[in-house]
């Protein structure tokens, strides 16, 4: 089974000897159906709010001689999932505001889990500030690049005392990410610094609000430029 680059990525953050694997938003199942061909997890939980991908998980699974060890579940978030039932969540292909939105609605759920490995499609900073302000301990954090696209992956779990504000520029740029030097970190700075001197040359406006905005962008591209020099 081919594997894209960012599903493997989260494949290699899977623990070995997982009990249930639950994959939520699963599209055509690869993450759960891959774990159980290669021993990752006895059983996986493939769910989706969709009949159509779910339909096509399920041919996958059919096509690669998969078994009762992976059940199939249409339904919302980990609405479908039993509390305590899986170890293990995989939340991934969302925005991060979505991703939020399911763990606040089965709290009690997340609760149980071991660990859960998250990975948004977009606003990773708004789960950052979520998970960072809302007693998850952060297991770790990586970074991935497939097609020009950088992926942020959090692997956490849900601990009280574990809450911790930040300067808001920490829940754009991961200092986890910055302290451990990750190899990936200065290509991602790199292009989020020309994201920002686009915005610049978009603003050409007198007003003072355009006076402030650009300011602001500035003062970011500063911030990003001290955090390259730390590589």
């Amino acid at each position: 089974m081919q594997l894209s680059k960012r599903l493997k990525f989260i494949i290699d953050n899977i623990e070995e000897n997982t009990t249930v694997l639950a994959d939520i938003g699963t599209d055509h199942g690869y993450i759960p159906l891959y774990a159980i061909k290669n021993g990752l997890c006895s059983k996986a939980v493939a769910i989706d709010i969709n009949k159509e991908p779910l339909g096509k998980a399920k041919l996958n699974a059919i096509l690669e001689g998969a078994g009762e060890e992976l059940d199939f579940r249409l339904g919302s978030g980990l609405n479908p999932l039993e509390k305590g039932e899986a170890e293990v969540v995989v939340i991934a292909g969302m925005g991060g505001n979505l991703i939020k939105d399911i763990l606040e609605e089965d709290i009690d759920k997340v609760n149980e889990l071991n660990y859960l490995l998250l990975l948004p499609a977009q606003n990773p900073e708004v789960l950052r500030e979520y998970l960072y302000t809302n007693d998850y301990e952060i297991i770790d954090e990586s970074l991935c690049e497939e097609e020009g696209i950088y992926y942020e992956l959090f692997k956490v779990r849900k601990k009280s005392g574990e809450s911790m504000a930040l300067d808001s520029i920490y829940y754009e740029f991961s200092p986890r990410l910055l302290m451990k030097k990750e190899p990936l970190m200065k290509e991602y700075l790199i292009s989020k610094k020309k994201e920002y001197e686009k915005i610049l040359g978009f603003i050409t406006e007198s007003t003072i609000n355009a006076k402030e905005r650009r300011n602001s962008v500035i003062e970011k591209i500063n911030i990003i430029d001290n955090m390259i020099n730390h590589f």
